[in-house]
């Protein structure tokens, strides 16, 4: 038995039947953890979707920016980008059933000493209050007011996080570290305007995986969202978006001996 963690696939369905053959997956034994983003800008994202939800207790995955996007999308709270490929989900005779299933992902997950989550964590929390926190998102999604929060969910403001917050401000704080967090300050101010590499910082900001004193320090944490930073595995992350979507590649890391495994999406 082995658990791999995928990068973002964005719809990439080809790419990722490629990687199964690779890392021999088998649903019957081996897990998979995916680090959010299943769909928008390839073709095929509900191919994707679909093969997700037929895994069954065999996939994990936590939801990223363009997952929720999509919701919001599907509920007419927001317009679709210009750069958007969803209407393979949004014209499916299945959609309400692929929307449903996504919905009620997890916002972060935290089994064998491993935290999974799509972008970041805020270097006020440690492990155990990230998972509280993405529970509290996770009740609004999976509950029956989920279309209230995703029609309040947009926003960067507020940009940092206080422990008296409430209602959508919480909600939505959390929400923007977990799935659009790159950049933020020591004491955690977020930072949205700049995509490129670590080593593009914008001044007075680092990624947040290097504050010095995030309480998540120790903790093993699997996160995609970046793919201007690319593959780096190091002591305590492992970031896993190699830029499938921009003819990058698509990889997985096997957790236990933390083997690395790509196809090339060109």
């Amino acid at each position: 038995m082995a658990t791999y963690v995928i990068g973002d696939i964005q719809g990439c369905f080809e790419a990722l039947q490629l990687l199964l053959e690779k890392i021999a997956f088998d649903r019957r034994q081996d897990r998979l953890w995916l680090v959010g983003d299943l769909v928008n800008r390839g073709l095929h994202s509900a191919e994707v979707l679909r093969w997700a939800r037929d895994q069954g207790e065999a996939l994990v995955t936590v939801l990223g920016n363009h997952d929720l996007h999509l919701l919001a999308v599907a509920e007419g709270f927001v317009p679709a980008h210009r750069n958007d490929t969803l209407e393979d989900i949004l014209t499916a005779p299945d959609r309400h059933e692929l929307l449903d299933w996504l919905r009620r992902q997890k916002m972060i997950h935290f089994e064998h000493g491993w935290l999974l989550v799509h972008a970041g964590l805020l270097p006020q929390w440690t492990v155990a209050r990230a998972v509280q926190l993405g529970r509290e998102v996770e009740a609004e999604l999976h509950g029956d007011h989920y279309r209230h929060f995703l029609s309040h969910m947009y926003g960067n403001e507020p940009d940092r996080w206080r422990d008296d917050l409430a209602g959508m401000s919480r909600l939505r704080v959390i929400t923007n570290a977990m799935t659009r967090l790159r950049f933020c300050t020591h004491d955690g101010v977020m930072e949205f305007i700049h995509k490129g590499p670590p080593s593009k910082r914008p001044d007075g900001f680092m990624p947040w995986y290097e504050v010095p004193e995030r309480k998540s320090r120790g903790a093993l944490i699997a996160f995609g969202h970046w793919s201007a930073h690319g593959l780096d595995v190091q002591n305590e992350y492992c970031a896993l978006d190699t830029g499938c979507l921009w003819g990058g590649h698509l990889s997985a890391m096997r957790l236990e001996d933390r083997a690395l495994f790509q196809v090339s999406c060109r």
